[in-house]
């Protein structure tokens, strides 16, 4: 979120710019649970681990996408074009480098690009946000698992299950004023 985006409401655009969101998605990461949650909602019901946090990041501030902003195909290419395959590789290279010391050493790298494309995912879906005219949410606020549910169509029992642990690990403290 670049200070000078003039989309958003004052008010908004101050919170987002204080609370970025690669701060917010590792901040979150790393509670208790939400890794595990968000790999299985990634691995069994086909999400992007980045824009459902920043998607976790929007209802944190109080609002929601009103539209679906032209520029996330364009996120979602990159993300299978440049993190998944490096994901994959890492992924692959598992079980060896437990005995190879230099494929250890490359599954490393391949992490640390991984993570990288992580972030510039991140740093895309912080810059877009102006352009999905983020609406608040209902006054009468649904729960995040609702919420998530309902916008990414998800049904299955441990898919609600991971979105509970989501929920159940946003800081509370900190809703938005």
């Amino acid at each position: 979120m670049t200070p000078d985006s003039t989309e958003l409401p004052p008010a908004l655009r101050a919170r987002l710019i204080a609370n970025p969101l690669w701060d917010f998605a590792l901040t979150l990461y790393a509670r208790e649970g939400v890794e595990a949650a968000c790999l299985h909602l990634q691995d069994d019901a086909g999400l992007d681990v980045c824009e459902l946090l920043w998607r976790c990041w929007l209802f944190h501030h109080g609002v929601q996408p009103t539209d679906t902003p032209t520029g996330l195909a364009e996120i979602r290419h990159w993300q299978q074009q440049i993190t998944a395959p490096l994901r994959r590789l890492r992924r692959t290279l598992k079980a060896e480098a437990a005995t190879r010391p230099a494929v250890a050493d490359l599954r490393r790298t391949l992490q640390r690009a991984e993570l990288e494309a992580e972030r510039e995912t991140l740093d895309r879906l912080e810059a877009l946000t102006a352009d999905c005219h983020p609406a608040p949410l209902p006054s009468a606020r649904p729960g995040l698992k609702e919420h998530l549910a309902g916008c990414l169509q998800l049904q299955k029992k441990s898919h609600l299950s991971a979105l509970q642990r989501l929920e159940s690990s946003l800081d509370p403290s900190r809703t938005p004023r």
